[in-house]
């Protein structure tokens, strides 16, 4: 069907004709760590509200060094989604960081609102690096002082589509 120029999603362009207020492309050398931290853990940022005008959304990468671990923290309202591109990550979540489950490369994590956790490098020798989207423009962090448990239950990766096997 041909287009007659009355979709009722048509954006009517910026004076630019979208050239700098578009697509950007933010270069791996360009990422900003003048972002919020957490101990034991190195933020960048690469999409967010001052770098881009982002809205609704944080983006950037995070690695943490072998065998090392963040402080337990939260994310306050916002969702966390991290992507695991190489290494080995062990979450350990809940009020006293009871929970425990590991994911690999090519895995993603969900963490909602709220909820208290920590990542852990699982390996000795190989940096963990993800790449982290939020739910928000500006990144939140919230340092928690938690005395985790001595040995956490381990959680499957499981949703109500795929059992456990």
């Amino acid at each position: 069907m041909p287009h007659d120029g009355h979709d009722k999603h048509e954006l009517h362009a910026p004076d630019d004709g979208w050239k700098n207020t578009g697509v950007r492309v933010i270069l791996a050398g360009s990422l900003d760590t003048n972002t919020a931290q957490t101990p034991g853990m190195n933020r960048a940022a690469a999409i967010n509200l001052a770098r881009v005008g982002a809205q609704k959304i944080w983006a950037g990468t995070v690695s943490i060094h072998p065998n090392a671990k963040t402080g337990a923290h939260h994310h306050g309202a916002l969702e966390s989604v991290i992507y695991v591109v190489r290494g080995r990550a062990r979450m350990r979540w809940g009020e006293k960081l009871e929970f425990v489950a590991e994911a690999g490369p090519g895995d993603f994590i969900y963490v909602p609102p709220y909820v208290p956790h920590q990542e852990i490098n699982a390996s000795t020798d190989e940096t963990l690096e993800c790449v982290l989207v939020r739910s928000d423009n500006e990144a939140v962090v919230v340092n928690l002082d938690i005395e985790p448990v001595e040995k956490p239950e381990e959680v499957p990766w499981v949703d109500p589509i795929h059992k456990a096997p």
